[in-house]
Parts: C-alpha cells; structure tokens; sequence
C-alpha cells in the first residue's frame, strides 16, 4: 500500500512540473577518448537546457558507426540524435537543425600527411596538383563526393582509426581534417611517422548539423530553439571560441595557400545567406567566407 501511494504522488509531482526526465541517446564513438565529441555534446546540453525540460544526453551502450547510427535513427532504433555532416540524401531521411554547429568549420580542411612528404606538400598551388595524390575518407562521408567531384582521388576505408594506419603505411597521401578536428587527433596518434601538413587549406561549404528522426518534430523544435537562444545571448559564439580558438591560430590560415572546391552535396535550404552562422575570418591578408 505505502509503495502504491509513493508512486501515485510521484505521478502527480511528475505531471505538476512537467519535469519528467527525458534521455537521449547519441551514438558512442569508435574511439574513446575521442575529444571531438564534446563540444557537440556539450553545445547540445545547453540548447536542451533553454526547453525546460529535464533532457538528459547518454551515449549509446556500445560502439555505433555513423552509417548505421544514422539508419538506426531513421528507423527510430536505439538512436535519438546525431550530429554529421549533412548532404541532400541525409536531409531526404532525417531531420536537420539547419544550424551549422561549428560555424561551416568542418569544411576548412587541413591535412595529416606522412613527416617525409612535407616537401612535396609544400610544391602544391592548385587542386591539380593534387591529382596525382590519394586522400583518405570514411566510406559513408559525404566528403568523398565532393573530392571526387573536383577531380580528386579518394581510398575509403570502413573504419575511421584504419585511416591513420593507411596513411603511415602509405597506402593513402593525405588524410584531410578539418581544423576542429586535426589538432584533437594528431595527439592520438603522435608514435606514427605523421605529421599536419602547413602549407595548404581545402576549403568548401559544407555543414555539421544535429538530426533527429523525421517524425520527432518536438525535439527537433526544443533543439532549434535553444540554439537560436545560445546565438543571440552570445553563448554560442563563446563555447565555440572555448574549443577552437586556439586551433584556429595554430592552423596559420594566412600562411596557407587556399584551394576551393565545390560542393555537390550541399542541400539548397543550407541557410548560407545567414552570415552569422558562419565562420568569418579576417586574417589580415584575406577574409574567407563559405560561399
């Protein structure tokens, strides 16, 4: 009886505050100690927080590749929410945020390269100069696209720590990263002969969206609106200069020879006409913008 009565008034405090927890699942990386998960979990946590609602994040119990995370959640298995990379065929199955996390940072790509080749790095000026080279991706990554497309050669491997493997052994040239991503992993991988490369930026929009299930317009609304909050209050801005600042300065961008590529990928709705989603950079010698 007393049991009875304790959760009849816990239903009751429940529905007076409208505070029932709520967990979300997020996909538990390949790596574990991968340091890139937690600016996005930590940007998600503070946009949740603006609902109201007692959200609480919890990475999934074992390892989920994106590919399957993704499907997962477009299923409405296991998966609640994932931040990748977006393209037309991802919009088509999920729901986006269309807010770029990281400010259109994970199109601004900087290089792994073996120690050995830092010479042959530094005589490329043109995307045709890097045609006779191999760069290494994922094989789900949107970003094997648009290298293809702008007459790039691409090796894809399933596993992302294979890449690094790949890359020592020769088997690939370069391992493009974004610079939010490079600095956190050379560290991991500092006992292999590699090295990131100073003499050249990729460049190209793309974006790092949060997606949900297509039917989960409710989270997809608490997500957004928190976000829009984080941006006009500041806090946005704050938390990404928290984490990439100093990655930004290391990476030297005016010392860097700029290679545009296109983007066949990119959805229309990406919203490039909002500037102040977007990384803007005044390096004194140029200003590079997404578009």
């Amino acid at each position: 009886m007393m049991i009875s009565r304790l959760i009849v008034l816990l239903s009751v405090l429940v529905s007076l505050t409208g505070n029932a927890a709520i967990t979300l699942i997020y996909p538990k990386p390949e790596v574990v100690e991968d340091y890139r998960q937690r600016y996005p979990v930590e940007l998600l946590s503070l946009a949740l927080k603006q609902s109201g609602k007692d959200y609480r994040l919890k990475p999934s119990d074992e390892v989920i590749m994106q590919l399957r995370a993704l499907k997962n959640m477009e299923l409405g298995h296991d998966i609640d929410v994932v931040w990748s990379e977006t393209s037309v065929d991802r919009e088509s199955r999920l729901r986006p945020i269309r807010i770029p996390i990281d400010k259109g940072l994970l199109g601004w790509r900087i290089s792994l390269i073996r120690r050995d080749d830092v010479g042959r790095f530094a005589g490329i000026n043109s995307l045709e100069d890097l045609q006779g080279l191999t760069a290494g991706q994922g094989h789900d990554w949107p970003d094997v696209d648009v290298l293809w497309v702008n007459g790039l050669k691409v090796a894809r491997s399933s596993s992302y720590a294979g890449l690094f493997k790949m890359l020592a052994a020769g088997r690939i040239d370069y391992f493009p990263r974004s610079i939010g991503e490079v600095w956190l992993e050379f560290p991991l991988y500092a006992g292999k002969p590699l090295i990131v490369d100073p003499n050249i930026l990729l460049l190209y929009p793309t974006a790092l969206y949060f997606f949900v299930n297509k039917n989960n317009q409710k989270l997809a609304d608490d997500i957004e609106q928190g976000l829009e909050k984080l941006i006009a209050s500041g806090e946005f801005d704050q938390l990404f200069n928290y984490h990439y600042g100093d990655y930004l300065k290391r990476a030297k961008l005016s010392e860097r020879k700029a290679l545009r590529l296109v983007n066949p990928v990119l959805p229309d709705k990406t919203p490039l006409n909002r500037q102040e989603l977007w990384l803007q950079l005044n390096t004194g010698n140029e200003g590079i913008a997404p578009q």
